[in-house]
């Protein structure tokens, strides 16, 4: 009889299960990796709850791509790694909510020395929006506002108050997750459940809106938001979030107001995955302290908890690890 391993897979739109199925075959240029810590993910919850009907079911292993691994086989090809070493597996496909996963040598990010395997499973998602900082326009000098105080948008609050934002405005419905923002780098937070966010900027920023806006929730109000909080005419906007559907934009107001726009998503097929090896570096350096996002652990058979948590955003829930069995 073929041998079995444990995965979770989302079967239908809300609704994963642990499965039985097929451990991955060694190719030549891969190596198998057993995923050790895994966190949980906007994009993942995005695969869960808001993917398109048609995306339905997921493979096996969905849904987990924010992996620390240890490398169990190797195949031909794999100079500079072996049996046994940790690293941070980069997973496009979020296959890796599962006791193996196969991944190419390209995406096998040797580990530095200093943080704690899970601080440094940060990088991650530190790296995606990395690369997403190098689509935006100079920030220096400018007024930024960041809808969506997760973790990528605490991360972007880092980034851009190093790349010389004058200021760096966190939006976001929960007050634990703004004063995260004032430790990460914003300069000023508006909680958008009890102010007026357009007024609450104009009135920050001498009577104009934000020159630049990036939205990371990926929620139908937040990026409409994003749109109005845009300065007409020189306001440039960066979706980030991904897009929870279905979904209606206001169109017209990016065409009345002749705002920039840019969608940037696929950091993983960044070449050399320079973003994430930087965002390694600035974490491992001591740049980042990321431990205060770290805020619950799970044990791998209680995944679905975990994602409910994640989704609903209670208990003061930042990022989540996973313990992989």
């Amino acid at each position: 009889m073929t041998a079995k391993m444990d995965a979770l897979q989302v079967v239908g739109r809300g609704k994963a299960e642990f499965v039985r199925t097929s451990f991955p075959e060694l190719v030549a240029g891969h190596a198998i990796v057993q995923p050790k810590y895994v966190t949980l993910c906007g994009s993942d919850v995005w695969m869960l709850s808001h993917a398109p009907e048609a995306a339905y079911p997921f493979p096996p292993g969905t849904t987990g791509h924010e992996v620390i691994a240890e490398i169990v086989e190797l195949g031909d090809g794999l100079e500079g790694h072996a049996v046994g070493d940790f690293v941070l597996a980069i997973a496009p496909d979020h296959r890796a909510m599962a006791e193996q996963y196969l991944t190419p040598k390209e995406n096998l990010l040797k580990l530095p020395t200093g943080k704690t395997r899970e601080e440094l499973l940060m990088a991650q998602q530190l790296g995606t929006v990395l690369y997403a900082c190098k689509q935006l326009p100079s920030v220096i000098g400018k007024t930024v506002a960041v809808i969506g105080q997760g973790t990528a948008g605490l991360w972007f609050d880092f980034v851009l108050n190093r790349l010389g934002a004058a200021r760096v405005i966190a939006l976001d419905p929960k007050e634990y997750r703004l004063k995260l923002a004032q430790k990460y780098g914003a300069s000023d937070t508006i909680n958008i459940q009890d102010k007026d966010p357009i007024e609450e900027i104009t009135k920050m920023n001498g009577g104009s809106l934000a020159d630049i806006v990036v939205e990371a929730a990926g929620r139908e109000s937040s990026i409409n938001l994003a749109i109005e909080l845009a300065q007409a005419d020189t306001g440039f906007f960066l979706q980030f979030g991904v897009p929870y559907e279905p979904i209606t934009v206001n169109y017209g107001r990016i065409f009345t107001k002749c705002l920039k726009h840019k969608s940037i998503v696929h950091a993983a097929t960044e070449p050399g995955h320079s973003s994430t090896l930087q965002a390694l570096d600035l974490i491992a350096g001591g740049a980042l302290d990321v431990s205060a996002v770290l805020t619950h652990r799970f044990p791998f058979d209680k995944v679905l908890e975990a994602y409910e948590l994640h989704q609903n955003a209670t208990d003061n829930a930042v990022k989540i690890v996973i313990d992989m069995p």
